[in-house]
C-alpha cells in the first residue's frame, strides 16, 4: 500500500444509515492553545508523515515520513527540540518502502517500526530496528501467506521486548491479497502469527496499532469485516481466541476504524471512526467512541465537517483527567489551497460534564505554513504540549506540489 493509497482510502466515501443511541455532544472553538510550526519538511529530509511522534527523557522527537528522503523511499528521523534541528537517522532504499507508522522505542535507545513495502515480496512489507549508531536490521520480512504483508500500523512493546503488530493483508483468509493478521516479533526476530483474520464475523483489514492490559490481552480494530462489513473492536486474549467486542453499523455509531484504541483504569476503550456518525457528509463526517467492558457502545461525538472536522483517521490519546485529544484529516476552518473543498484537518480536545462531551478545536489547518491534513496521532509530554505531524502544507516544492509535511506543538 503506498501513501498516495492510505490517503485515497482515506478520502474514500460510503453511504450508509443505521439508527444508534449517542450521548448529548457539542462543539465550541477556543484557542487557548498556541499553535508553532516547529519544521517544514523540504523533501530531501523526507515528505508526508504519516506516523505519530515518540520523545526521550532529553524532550527529543523522532518519527517516520512515508516517501523522500535520501533515496526517495521513506526516512527515520530525530528533532531536536531545543535547536530545532531535524537529522535524518535513516533514509530506506529499494529493501523497504513506505514506512506509514510512527516509531517505538526500548531503554537503550534502539527504535523499531514497520515498512509497508519490501521484505520477501513488493508489498509484503517488514519490521525493522535502528540502532543507535544509525544502522537499520530488518528484524522480519513478510511474505504475504501465511505470515502477512502490508503493516501499515504502529508497533507496540511487551515488557519482555517483543513486538506486537498488525498487518493490513496476508494470512491464508480473503484471496487474492488476505485479511491481515496479528503478529509478535521477538527481540531475535523470530516471528509468531498470533491471529489470521477471515472476514466475516471477525473482521479484516487491521491497518491500526494494537494495545496491551496487564491480563496479557490485546484489543485493536479492523476497518472492514465484522457482522455490517464496517468494521469491528476485537480482543485477542493469550491463548489466541479472538473476540469481536463490537461491530460497527455505520450510522449513527461510526464506520471504519482506522485508528487504535485507547485503554483507561476501568477497562474501557475510546476510539474514533473515520465515516459514520451523524453528521452531514457523505458517509458521515466519523466519530468518537466510548466500549465498556461489557461490550456497549456509546457515541461521545459526530463530527459535522466545519468548523468541528471531519474523518478522524488517527488514534486518540488520554490525560490523567480523561480529557481526549486527537486531530482529524480533514474538515475545520481552514480552506486548502488544492481545492477539496473540505478543509485541511483539525486539532481537537474532547471534556467531559455532566451535560455530556464538548468538543473543542484547538487547531484549523490552513494549508499553508502550518501544514494540512493530519493523519498522525498526536503526542503529548508531561507539560500538556501536544505535538504531531501534518502529511502536507509547509515547504511547497516541484516534487511536494501541495507542500511536503510539518512538525508542529501546540502549547497550552
Amino acid at each position: 500500500m503506498t501513501s498516495a493509497e492510505i490517503r485515497a482510502r482515506a478520502a474514500s466515501l460510503l453511504g450508509l444509515a443505521v439508527l444508534f443511541v449517542a450521548v448529548s455532544t457539542t462543539a465550541q472553538s477556543s484557542p487557548a492553545y498556541t499553535f508553532k510550526t516547529l519544521h517544514k519538511f523540504t523533501g530531501g529530509d523526507g515528505a508526508e508523515p504519516l506516523g505519530g511522534l515518540i520523545q526521550d527523557a532529553a524532550g527529543n522527537l523522532y518519527g517516520t515520513t512515508a516517501v523522500r528522503g535520501p533515496y526517495s523511499n521513506g526516512t527515520v528521523f530525530k528533532f531536536d527540540t531545543a535547536g530545532r534541528r531535524l537529522t535524518v537517522l535513516f533514509g530506506f532504499n529499494r529493501g523497504g518502502t513506505v514506512p506509514a507508522a510512527g516509531l517505538v522505542r526500548d531503554a537503550e535507545g534502539n527504535l523499531y517500526g514497520t515498512a509497508a513495502n519490501g521484505g520477501h515480496c513488493a508489498a509484503c512489507g517488514m519490521v525493522f530496528k535502528i540502532d543507535t549508531t544509525g544502522k537499520a536490521t530488518v528484524l522480519h520480512g513478510f511474505k504475504g501467506t501465511p505470515d502477512g504483508s502490508n503493516p501499515v500500523a504502529p508497533l507496540i512493546m511487551g515488557t519482555d521486548g517483543s513486538l506486537y503488530g498488525t498487518t493490513a493483508t496476508g494470512g491464508n483468509s480473503c484471496p487474492p491479497v488476505g485479511c491481515g493478521v496479528v503478529f509478535k516479533v521477538s527481540k531475535t526476530g523470530k516471528e509468531t502469527v498470533l491471529y489470521r483474520f477471515a472476514g466475516t464475523p471477525d473482521g479484516w483489514l487491521s491497518d491500526a496499532g494494537l494495545v496491551l492490559d496487564s491480563a496479557g490481552n490485546l484489543y485493536g480494530t479492523t476497518y472492514y469485516g465484522g457482522l455490517n462489513t464496517y468494521g469491528t473492536v476485537f480482543r485477542l486474549d493469550k491463548s489466541g481466541t479472538e473476540t469481536v467486542l463490537y461491530s460497527f453499523q455505520g450510522q449513527p455509531d461510526g464506520l471504519v476504524p482506522a485508528a487504535g484504541l485507547v485503554l483507561d483504569e476501568s477497562g474501557n476503550l475510546f476510539g474514533t471512526t473515520e465515516k459514520g456518525g451523524t453528521g452531514s457528509c457523505f458517509g458521515g463526517c466519523g466519530t468518537v467512541f466510548m466500549l465498556d467492558p461489557s461490550g456497549s457502545e456509546t457515541v461521545l461525538y459526530s463530527f459535522t465537517g466545519s468548523p468541528d472536522g471531519e474523518y478522524p483517521f488517527a488514534s486518540l490519546i488520554r490525560d490523567a483527567k480523561g480529557n481526549l485529544y486527537g486531530t482529524t484529516a480533514y474538515g475545520g476552518s481552514g480552506k486548502c489551497n488544492n481545492g477539496n473543498g473540505q478543509g485541511c484537518g483539525t486539532v481537537f480536545k474532547l471534556t467531559q460534564s455532566k451535560g455530556g462531551w464538548t468538543e473543542t478545536v484547538l487547531h484549523s489547518f490552513n494549508g499553508h505554513s502550518d501544514g494540512s491534513y493530519p493523519f498522525a496521532p498526536l503526542l503529548r509530554d508531561a507539560a500538556g504540549n501536544l505535538y504531531g505531524t501534518s502529511y502536507e502544507g509547509g515547504t511547497f516544492l516541484s516534487s511536494c506540489t501541495f507542500g511536503c509535511g510539518t512538525i508542529f506543538r501546540l502549547t497550552p
